[in-house]
């Protein structure tokens, strides 16, 4: 069976296989019709022959086959009129088979199938619209189907599973089985039920911050794969969002781009590209029009430069499926919340120790005799006491017990880091900053030093060429016109044909001519179109391209090699950091075109004009070229060889590109420098050039000494271990430095104690934005592989949005310190009164229903409170926290103790001499107790917004939420015992009693202002427990 027939047969098929939705039947007969007919025509079109033209026969004595198409096109759908379908650019790519490629007549074959243009790509314009809009409709659009999200449901059971949760719904049903044994069910309900409202509150609270939390992830994964792509339509190059990618496209491709879609390679040098997501191998695939055009979408370019043809989008591409099964959880847990659980777990374990210790005293006085009833009758008389009035005792005992257990646990921690983050990433993301791993949040807080890059991140990367050399001599703006033609023309040459660039005439008002690429590139092309008159599409027609030497970050430096059509002479094209060109070059043209030597004393003169170029904080980049003889381009056995010569070149002129600091950088360093976090300057520019930046920055003082402050990465790279972790805190500028080198920095930093944060925008930063603690990458010229590799991506590539980070990580920090201040304050105090009125009188003065509404309401109101606090400038006075600091602090510990000893004492004083001192009867001294011990915790949410500063009203005024959330406290204290009788076991107060309550609370204020005056010693608290241990 011929080949043609087979593919016939296929595509018919495919046809009959077509999805055929619910129609019908008369429409069904038609279909079936239609099948018939083209089925018995595709088959006989193969068995005809053509009938020879009768006035040619003599001439042609054979007939011959009339020529058939070696596919067939079925049309499924009648709006569209392209030459293939989606199965067979699907298979193309799939198989990986050339054969099947050259059946379709090759990469052109399939881009005239699909009516574009591999240089001028697809139409592209406004008008063109409906061009794009059909291809979307024929080979769907460039986005894949997300698993559903988690409802609010599952966060609800993810709840459930929590170990505190667990534990106060066991207490829940004790005490609710325990209160309906002792007091029925009318009245037996209030503690159990409270602590199920309790946990119900708790678990709502919780399930909905996650929920929307992970609503937020949601809307941040579609920012962050919104990638802006190159691609070329209408012949102009333009950024479209990965998401407007049609099949029919030409993408431009450059070292560290993801692969936007599955397509085939077109035309470009040095393309290697990591299949790693996709297959797994680390090796990089070579990418060549001869042997293995095939790009896969979700794919990473490694090195070179391509333009590729778009063949399948969306969920038509491998990536698009696997991508489609793969939810992104954020079930991760932060150090902080680590360390956080450690302590609720802690805590918990020293309130089941008191609890128990609290059940077995209680238990022992009511056995012993020494416990009494309303009547001042002893409550167990041995045998002559009911079996039933013993298990009414013994239950109420057990549920004090369990109260206590209750009252321990401190299930606002874990809520108020959720909130914490939740509120602080929100904010992130309006100050240009977007979180990509939540515990980069809180990490940043530590971060003791910070290393930057220079360019577009403490520059503005607006770069322009003002500065120009030829020869030893500056060229003016107005004095090209003296230059010597060919010398202008070879410069030409090398601009035009060693650049991954482009230039085209503008549509736009106000400027001739678009200039694209990367900031240098556009910098260059823009000063030869511009101040040269280059014309670039003239020079690329004029010659063609033998071979390229991709610019990467090691050898800082591209060539090209090409042979002019004019004459067939083969030359080289060099450009790139200056010192590294001059040092291939042997002869340099001056402005008149006369060639001469390069000795020692001229290279001498070249290396002073480079050097006072770079410390204007220029960065200066010269050109090159050579002339390369035939027998040059083959090896010594006769085999072609192409690479671009390295040696023996004519120097061609030296250009001076400005890039400006950006503005408020050097108050941003100043910021962080009076933080105690260091900056270190890691750039790829010469030495003079990052001296100029830094100083101009704040990184370098004027007249500081460089001596080991300034470094070459070649020679931190050439140290022993042992020397680079000795100098390594002293560096403040690494110059020319390769991505290695950053690493190493980090690893040395880290391996000195250091929080390091990294900053990185390129394909080779990554290995450092990975070992830093925090990875910062850069979301304009960062590329696809820096921003994976990160933690953080600053979207307007702006130091000072760095230093926002750092200071919204300290407040994370600050704020969680001050919400454990607040809460170990209530539960030590609690702790406490209730296990001496236990012990030393046998009765639990806050009864179950109380102490939970003082747990609830100072949980999940003062987590609200205290975690959602903006940041302040005061916390960028302070040094960085780092990795060893404890959680709670000496200062902490201060002041918890100094306000639970306080509220201890007067709660205990009211407990056993407050009948006597007010004349009130004993169940409004319970009131008393209830109401001050709550109101003590409003008037100490006030002392924990400062923990150190006196005036802990300063910046109230901008706290809307804090001022809300305490006056909705107060409310609901006053309808707890004012309306609440009933459930809140508490009688109603007088004006003057409330007047008592709030007076007493209110010295919580004077005595955290004076406690604050208490000098505290720098070392741990608990280290001088261990030690005594």
């Amino acid at each position: 069976m011929s080949m043609p027939l087979l593919t016939n047969l296929q595509h018919i098929e495919t046809l009959l296989n077509a999805p055929n939705p619910t129609v019908s039947a008369s429409i069904k007969r038609w279909h079936s019709a239609f099948m018939a007919i083209y089925c018995s025509r595709a088959i006989m079109s193969h068995s005809t022959l053509k009938k020879p033209n009768k006035t040619k026969a003599k001439a042609s004595p054979s007939p011959t086959p009339t020529p058939t198409p070696s596919f067939t096109v079925v049309d499924l759908n009648p709006h569209h009129s392209f030459d293939i379908d989606q199965t067979a650019l699907t298979d193309i790519v799939k198989e990986k088979e050339l054969e099947n490629l050259d059946r379709f007549g090759g990469v052109e074959g399939v881009a005239k199938a699909l009516q574009t243009h591999v240089e001028y790509g697809i139409k592209g314009g406004d008008d063109d619209a409906e061009d794009i809009t059909r291809r979307r409709q024929v080979f769907g659009s460039n986005t894949y189907h997300k698993p559903p999200s988690k409802g609010f449901f599952h966060f609800v059971v993810e709840a459930f599973k929590d170990v505190t949760i667990l534990i106060l719904m066991v207490c829940a049903a004790l005490s609710l089985g325990f209160g309906i044994k002792e007091h029925g069910i009318k009245e037996g309900w209030y503690d159990g039920g409270s602590i199920f409202v309790a946990v119900f509150i708790v678990i709502s609270l919780s399930a909905v911050s996650n929920f929307r939390q992970n609503r937020q992830f949601d809307k941040l994964s579609q920012v962050s794969n919104d990638i802006q792509i190159d691609v070329v339509r209408s012949g102009r190059r333009q950024n479209v969002s990965i998401f407007e990618i049609v099949v029919g496209d030409v993408i431009c491709l450059k070292i560290g781009d993801q692969v936007p879609a599955d397509g085939l390679f077109i035309e470009g040098h040095s393309l290697k590209v990591d299949e790693a997501s996709m297959t797994g191998e680390s090796d990089h695939v070579e990418i060549s029009r001869q042997n293995h055009p095939f790009l896969f979408s979700g794919t990473k370019v490694a090195d070179g430069y391509a333009k590729m043809l778009v063949t399948s989008v969306g969920m038509n591409t491998t990536w698009g499926q696997m991508m489609s099964s793969i939810s992104q959880d954020i079930d991760e847990e932060t150090p902080l919340q680590e360390r956080l659980n450690k302590l609720t777990s802690s805590i918990g374990k020293v309130g089941l120790a008191v609890a128990f210790l609290v059940l077995v005293v209680l238990l022992v006085r009511y056995f012993t005799g020494n416990t009494k009833d309303e009547t001042g009758i002893k409550e167990f008389n041995g045998s002559r006491t009911k079996f039933d009035d013993i298990m009414n005792a013994v239950v109420g005992i057990v549920a004090d017990a369990v109260t206590i257990v209750v009252v321990a646990i401190p299930e606002g921690l874990p809520l108020a880091v959720t909130l914490t983050l939740a509120y602080s990433m929100k904010k992130m993301m309006a100050d240009q900053a977007m979180v990509r791993k939540l515990s980069a949040c809180e990490t940043m807080g530590s971060a003791t030093t910070i290393c930057t890059d220079k360019t577009g991140t403490l520059t503005l990367n607006e770069m322009k060429v003002t500065k120009v050399w030829l020869g030893l001599e500056p060229v003016l703006e107005s004095a090209y016109t003296k230059v010597a033609p060919f010398v202008l023309q070879l410069i030409q040459e090398g601009v035009a044909l060693n650049t991954t660039g482009s230039v085209h005439k503008s549509n736009k008002s106000g400027s001739e001519f678009e200039f694209s690429g990367s900031p240098t590139e556009k910098a260059i092309l823009s000063w030869a179109v511009l101040e040269l008159n280059m014309e670039m599409e003239n020079l690329t027609r004029s010659c063609s391209i033998i071979h390229v030497e991709t610019f990467n970050s090691k050898k800082k430096r591209s060539g090209v090699l090409l042979r002019r059509k004019v004459d067939n002479t083969v030359n080289a094209h060099w450009k790139g950091a200056a010192e590294m060109v001059l040092k291939m070059c042997s002869r340099y043209y001056d402005a008149s075109g006369i060639v001469k030597d390069l000795d020692n004393d001229r290279m001498l003169k070249f290396e002073h004009i480079i050097q006072g170029m770079a410390s204007s904080s220029l960065r200066c980049i010269a050109f090159a070229h050579v002339e390369v003889a035939e027998e040059e381009l083959v090896d010594e056995e006769g085999n072609a060889m192409a690479k671009v010569k390295e040696n023996g070149l004519t120097l061609l002129g030296l250009v001076g590109i400005k890039d400006p600091c950006r503005q408020g950088v050097k108050n941003a360093v100043e910021a962080c420098q009076n933080a105690g976090v260091n900056i270190k300057m890691i750039t790829g520019d010469n030495v003079f050039t990052a001296k100029a930046i830094a100083t101009e920055c704040g990184i370098l003082r004027p007249n500081q000494d460089t001596d080991g402050a300034v470094i070459e990465g070649e020679e931190f790279r050439n140290y022993t271990h042992e020397e680079r972790l000795e100098k390594v805190e002293k560096i403040c500028v690494m110059a020319r430095s390769s991505p290695f080198d950053k690493l190493l920095m980090v690893q040395c930093l880290k391996q000195k104690g250091h929080v390091v944060a990294v900053t990185g925008d390129g394909t080779n930063d990554a290995p450092a934005l990975k070992e830093a603690d925090i990875g910062l990458s850069m979301g304009i010229q960062g590329t696809e592989v820096a921003k994976e590799s990160s933690d953080i991506v600053i979207l307007d590539d702006n130091f000072a949005s760095v230093v926002t980070v750092l200071r919204w990580g300290r407040c994370v920090y600050n704020n969680i310190q001050k919400f454990i201040q607040f809460q170990l304050t209530v539960n030590v105090a609690a702790l406490a009164i209730n296990f001496v009125a236990a012990v030393s009188a046998g009765k639990v003065p806050l009864t179950a229903v109380q102490l939970l509404w003082v747990n609830l309401i100072m949980d999940t109101l003062g987590a609200l409170a205290l975690a959602t606090e903006k940041p302040t400038m005061e916390l960028m006075h302070k040094p960085p926290v780092g990795r060893t600091k404890p959680l709670i602090t000496n200062v902490m510990w201060r002041n918890l103790l100094a306000q639970a000893l306080y509220q201890i004492a007067i709660l205990l004083t009211l407990q056993f001499k407050g009948e006597s001192i007010f004349g009130v009867t004993s169940g409004v001294n319970d009131t008393l107790i209830f109401n001050t011990f709550v109101l003590c915790q409003v008037f100490n949410e006030f002392n924990a917004r400062k923990m150190e500063k006196r005036n802990v009203f300063k910046g109230i005024h901008r706290s809307k939420l804090f001022l809300g959330i305490i006056g909705i406290t107060i409310i609901l204290q006053v309808v707890m015992v004012e309306f609440l009788k009933k459930f809140a076991d508490t009688e109603r107060l007088n004006w003057g009693q409330w007047g008592i309550c709030i007076g007493l609370a209110a010295v919580s204020w004077p005595i955290g202002w004076v406690v604050k005056l208490i000098p505290v010693p720098d070392k741990p608290f608990l280290s001088f427990l261990s030690k005594k241990k």
